[in-house]
C-alpha cells in the first residue's frame, strides 16, 4: 500500500466499521424476533429493511475503495465490479424506498384523528410493510441492467462507449436501452424524493401548529412534555434531510464521472465518503430517539 493512500484507507475502514456496528446494533433485535416469535409493529418492519439495506450499501460501496487503497487493483475484475455495483444499486434503492415509507408512515401517524389518512391508517400500514418485501424483488429486476453494463477497469475488451466509474467502468451497448433505463431509475427516485419532501413539509406544519397551540397553555409541566410521536417525527425529519444531502452527493458524483473522461480517483473517494454518510449515521440517529438504543435489546428479548 502506498503511504499517501494510508489516510484514505483509514477513513474508509473507520466509516465501514462504525456503519456496520451501528446498523447491526439496530438490526439485532429484529433478527432475534424471528426466534422469539415477537410480532413487529409496521414501523419496526420498515426500519428492519432500512438497516439491512444500509449495511449492504456500506459494504458494497466501500469495499472497492479499500481494495484499491491497499493496492489490490487486480482483484477488481469484472465479477467483483458487477457484484459490488449491482448490490449497491439495489440496496440504495431499498434504502430510498424505506426512508420514503418511514416518512409517509410517520406523517399518517401524527395526522389529525379526523383526517382521512388516520381512518385508513391500519390498511395503509399493512400495504407499506408488504411493499418493503416486494421492493427487494422490484429493485433486483430494475437494476439488472447494471450487472450487464459494468466491467472491470482492467478489461482488455474494446468498447465504443465506456464510462469510468472510478475503479470499475460502465459500457453502453445500446443507447436506447440505456436511456430508457436511466429514465425509469430517475422516475422512481424522483417519486420517492418528492413524497419524502411533501410528507416532511406536512409534518413540519403539524409540529408548528402544535407548538403554537402550546403557547396558550400556561402549565410549565405540560409545555415541557414532548410526546413520543413528536420525538419520532423530529428523528425522521433528520433522517430525510440527511438522506437528501447524501443523495445530492451521489448525484454530483454521477455527473462528474459522466462528464469527465478521466475522473480523479481522490475526488471520487471524497464524494463516495460523503455519499455513504447516510447509511453510516442513520442507525445512530435512530438510537438517539431512545427506542432503538441497544439498552432496549434486553427488554425486547424479555
Amino acid at each position: 500500500m502506498v503511504i499517501e493512500n494510508l489516510p484514505m484507507w483509514v477513513l474508509f475502514f473507520s466509516q465501514t466499521a462504525v456503519g456496520i456496528l451501528g446498523n447491526w446494533s439496530v438490526l439485532l433485535p429484529y433478527v432475534m424476533s424471528i426466534f422469539t416469535r415477537k410480532n413487529l409493529m409496521p414501523k419496526d418492519q420498515i426500519i428492519k429493511h432500512l438497516t439491512l439495506a444500509n449495511s449492504l450499501v456500506i459494504i458494497s460501496r466501500v469495499i472497492p475503495h479499500i481494495l484499491a487503497q491497499l493496492g489490490l487493483h487486480n482483484l477488481l475484475d469484472d465479477l467483483l465490479c458487477k457484484l459490488t455495483l449491482y448490490s449497491n444499486r439495489v440496496s440504495r434503492g431499498i434504502s430510498l424506498h424505506c426512508t420514503c415509507l418511514l416518512s409517509c408512515f410517520q406523517a399518517i401517524t401524527i395526522s389529525p384523528s379526523n383526517s382521512r389518512c388516520m381512518k385508513l391508517k391500519h390498511s395503509i400500514s399493512k400495504y407499506m410493510v408488504h411493499s418493503c418485501a416486494l421492493s427487494w424483488l422490484v429493485h433486483l429486476l430494475l437494476n439488472s441492467q447494471t450487472a450487464i453494463d459494468v466491467v472491470g477497469s482492467g478489461t482488455n475488451q474494446n468498447f465504443t462507449m465506456k464510462i469510468k466509474l472510478g475503479y470499475c467502468s460502465a459500457i453502453i451497448l445500446s443507447k436506447t436501452a440505456t436511456v430508457l433505463h436511466l429514465i425509469l431509475i430517475c422516475f422512481t427516485d424522483g417519486l420517492c424524493l418528492g413524497l419524502m419532501v411533501w410528507t416532511s413539509v406536512f409534518m413540519v406544519g403539524i409540529l408548528y401548529r402544535h407548538r403554537s397551540q402550546l403557547q396558550y397553555i400556561h402549565s410549565a409541566l405540560y409545555s415541557l412534555r414532548v410526546s413520543p410521536e413528536h420525538r419520532a417525527t423530529k428523528t425522521i425529519l433528520i433522517l430525510v434531510c440527511t438522506f437528501v444531502l447524501s443523495y445530492a452527493m451521489s448525484f454530483i458524483l454521477v455527473l462528474y464521472t459522466t462528464l469527465f473522461n478521466n475522473p480523479k480517483l481522490w475526488i471520487i473517494s471524497i464524494f463516495t465518503f460523503l455519499d455513504t454518510c447516510f447509511p453510516t449515521f442513520c442507525p445512530f440517529i435512530l438510537i438517539s430517539s431512545n427506542k432503538y438504543s441497544p439498552k432496549n435489546y434486553f427488554s425486547f428479548c424479555r
